[in-house]
């Protein structure tokens, strides 16, 4: 199936409690006081280096405006894979192709609240590796910096955190389970053999 860039960013997909799909809604209608299950995605995005491209959210996005946050977030569209919404969106929003491209955490799902909207999301957690540096779409993405992973889990964990709610619940996950470590050894490994 072909998605054209309009046809995906205005709908999500909605999910029951058990994530099975049940219907779509418009993306800029979904997200509100009390905001449905829906299906999206969130992506790290890794240098050759190790370092994790963090993102800070654009001024006017309607859900956390300004916070720093992991790579890249979005929401398949109708019948689109997870791992097909986050190629997509990488280029659109970043300007970048990924390698590497790794599911950690399949079943994450968050819920979490901010200046009367509310995310709730079963939000598939992707790992993948680029030595290019983005090209910046300012719709979605108002900076982003190259952070040393630790730096970045640090970040998350402080009490007074300035890193998004679903970032946070992320980063303890991929730390409790050893994913970040487990990808970037065999992203390096990988890099070591095409070099041979």
């Amino acid at each position: 199936m072909s998605f054209s860039d309009n046809a995906v960013a205005e709908q999500v997909v909605l999910l029951t409690p058990d994530g099975t799909p049940c219907g779509v809604a418009d993306k800029a209608s979904v997200h509100g006081e009390v905001t449905p299950y829906h299906l999206a995605f969130s992506c790290y995005l890794f240098d050759g280096d190790g370092r994790l491209l963090v993102t800070r959210r654009a001024l006017d996005k309607a859900t956390w405006p300004g916070v720093w946050t992991n790579s890249c977030c979005g929401h398949p569209g109708p019948g689109e894979k997870p791992a097909d919404a986050v190629v997509r969106r990488l280029a659109q929003e970043l300007g970048l192709t990924a390698a590497n491209l790794t599911l950690a955490l399949p079943e994450f799902s968050y819920r979490a609240s901010f200046a009367g909207v509310e995310e709730y999301e079963l939000c598939p957690v992707f790992l993948a590796r680029s030595d290019a540096e983005p090209a910046l779409d300012p719709d979605e993405v108002a900076e982003a910096e190259w952070w040393a992973w630790p730096e970045f889990v640090a970040a998350a964990a402080a009490v007074d955190s300035t890193i998004s709610p679903w970032a946070q619940e992320q980063v303890r996950a991929l730390v409790a389970g050893g994913h970040v470590e487990a990808f970037l050894a065999g992203a390096h490994a990988g890099a070591a053999q095409t070099e041979d």
